[in-house]
């Protein structure tokens, strides 16, 4: 099976009635995690199906939204593996053992 097979069966799924251009999102996810980070990738591919989407974008919005995410992407100041000194790398506790059904979240 190759990606585009893989796309038409996940729309058929998805009941999605869409048009995906597939080099289009490969080679913006690429740039995406070349220039910013690994899981850059599909994070803009999902974004940029979201905005187009929500838009109910048709093809040349599609290449232009694309067009803006790559710019982005390639004139990141971070590159991939940049620690940022100000980031303060502190151990997210383990709670998965405690149970918070009926917890609620402040404000």
């Amino acid at each position: 099976m190759n990606l585009h097979d893989w796309i038409d069966e996940l729309c058929d799924v998805l009941d999605l009635e869409a048009e995906v251009d597939e080099g289009l999102l490969n080679d913006l996810s690429r740039i995406a995690t070349d220039n910013v980070e690994r899981s850059a990738g599909p994070v803009t591919a999902y974004l940029l199906g979201f905005a187009a989407g929500s838009r109910e974008a048709n093809p040349e919005s599609v290449e232009k939204l694309a067009s803006m995410a790559q710019g982005l992407a390639e004139g990141w100041d971070r590159p991939a593996g940049f620690r940022d000194p100000l980031d303060v790398d502190q151990p997210v506790p383990d709670d998965s053992g405690v149970d918070h059904t009926g917890d609620a979240l402040d404000d």
